[in-house]
């Protein structure tokens, strides 16, 4: 049975967003990607860019331009794993350590292009207005 989504917290896709924003802190936390404050900053932008553009596009209002934020949220993904690979490829993160967070980053993408699709197809319905959700304890 699928649950109704009341608020942007309740989006698989924000959800796994979040849980990628926080692996990229943790990566970038310690060895040398620590001292390369450009590169770190910027997957730091990246990495909170995801949940951020999902949370943006879906107190918007309008489906189209819930799309829209999804496909930069999307390709926000592409650029933390571009961030990610370079990161490897000089020699600040391990392989295994980066190939794990490749993974989540690729999921993500994936669940966000999904609920693009769907959105999508749902453009032309007018969205329901929506009760606030509860705010985390």
């Amino acid at each position: 049975m699928k649950t109704k989504v009341r608020c942007f917290e309740d989006l698989i896709a924000w959800q796994n967003a979040m849980d990628l924003a926080v692996e990229v802190y943790a990566m970038t936390d310690d060895g040398p990607l620590v001292r390369d404050f450009p590169l770190r900053d910027q997957m730091h932008r990246a990495a909170i860019s995801v949940p951020s553009n999902i949370a943006e596009g879906f107190e918007r209002g309008s489906r189209s331009e819930f799309h829209r934020f999804l496909s930069i949220a999307k390709g926000s993904c592409a650029e933390l794993r571009t961030q990610l690979m370079l990161a490897q490829r000089i020699g600040y993160v391990d392989e295994a350590r980066v190939l794990s967070t490749l993974q989540r980053a690729e999921g993500t993408a994936r669940i966000i292009g999904r609920l693009r699709t769907t959105v999508a197809r749902q453009r032309l319905t007018p969205l329901m207005p929506h009760p606030p959700c509860p705010m985390p304890e």
